[in-house]
């Protein structure tokens, strides 16, 4: 979710980010909600904590320019 100071600056480096993801076979999917308040991306990783660690690497996160909350998704 957008934090009440984003700056949409950093949406070069967080696509900068989800194209290395993607490149490492990390990403299966990403995209930004219909009322503009942020959005959400789909990981694949061995468990909750690898993924807490790599959404944190996202410039979103280290900027603050985003509120960023993890999930576990048990897909079947």
């Amino acid at each position: 979710m957008r934090s009440p100071g984003f700056d949409a600056a950093v949406g070069p480096r967080h696509r900068a980010f989800l194209d290395a993801l993607e490149a490492e076979g990390r990403l299966a999917g990403t995209g930004p909600f219909a009322d503009g308040s942020g959005g959400a991306y789909l990981l694949r990783a061995g468990d909750l904590a690898e993924a807490t660690a790599i959404a944190h690497r996202d410039p979103l996160h280290t900027e603050s320019a985003s509120i960023l909350t993890v999930h576990e998704w048990l897909l079947r």
